[in-house]
């Protein structure tokens, strides 16, 4: 049980620069709100749910996380801050990072049954702050949720999701996808394909602007220079 302990502590710290030591890490309400949920998720599995249920509440009210009893969490699960909450046929892998204010979240059933509603996020998923995931779908291994991201489709492994309907990036999965990547996305490049969208009209206006200023010319000169002077419009 220590060893398996001290892995987990390690695990955060090789994600999280904050910690000075192992001891600082036995502090935060992240790791605590997991163990919780370790003997929640037992009694959950021995069909003791008022009890799963009242050790739940009790983690919550102690730690700010609303984790179902029900949901499966696989090893070194780091949640970095408060306000993220689980639901009940969520499943999570192996050394899945979870920044603030996330919500794994269910859907809806029109048929009147539970089943599966809530979605499944593989092993060395990043899920960026704010960033909603609903539904039943599946996140990919070493998948990128980028922050305030809605995301209600399957990610293909590898991707990095941005935006409202999540959408994925520019960026290469095979370049950025290897390493930890904290916050869920690259903040060295960009994500957005708004740049170079910027760029090509840019260019194109000076294009146009080029070919207008050639033609008016043109007229000028064919006008002779008794010709009425017509004024350019130019760039400011």
């Amino acid at each position: 049980m220590f060893s398996r302990l001290t892995a987990y502590v390690d695990s955060i710290v090789a994600r999280d620069p904050a910690p000075r030591s192992r001891l600082e890490v036995l502090l935060y309400p992240g790791l605590w709100a997991v163990g919780w949920h370790r003997v929640s998720h037992r009694l959950f599995n021995a069909r003791l749910f008022f009890l799963a249920r009242a050790v739940q509440h009790m983690s919550r009210f102690l730690t700010g996380f609303e984790i179902h009893p029900g949901a499966k969490i696989g090893k070194h699960l780091f949640l970095e801050h408060g306000f993220i909450t689980i639901g009940e046929t969520a499943v999570i892998g192996d050394n899945v990072t979870i920044y603030p204010c996330v919500t794994l979240g269910g859907t809806n059933p029109t048929n009147g049954k539970g089943g599966k509603r809530h979605p499944t996020l593989e092993d060395n998923v990043i899920v960026g702050a704010g960033a909603q995931i609903l539904g039943p779908i599946t996140v990919g291994q070493r998948a990128r949720i980028g922050a305030n991201a809605v995301v209600t489709d399957d990610v293909p492994e590898g991707a990095t999701m941005v935006g409202v309907k999540a959408r994925s990036t520019l960026v290469k999965a095979e370049t950025w996808a290897k390493d930890f990547m904290p916050y869920g996305t690259p903040c060295k490049e960009p994500c957005e394909p708004s740049g170079q969208r910027i760029e090509d009209l840019e260019a194109r206006i000076a294009l146009l602007q080029a070919q207008v200023e050639e033609l008016l010319s043109e007229r000028e000169l064919a006008d002779g220079p008794d010709a009425p002077v017509t004024r350019k419009r130019t760039r400011s």
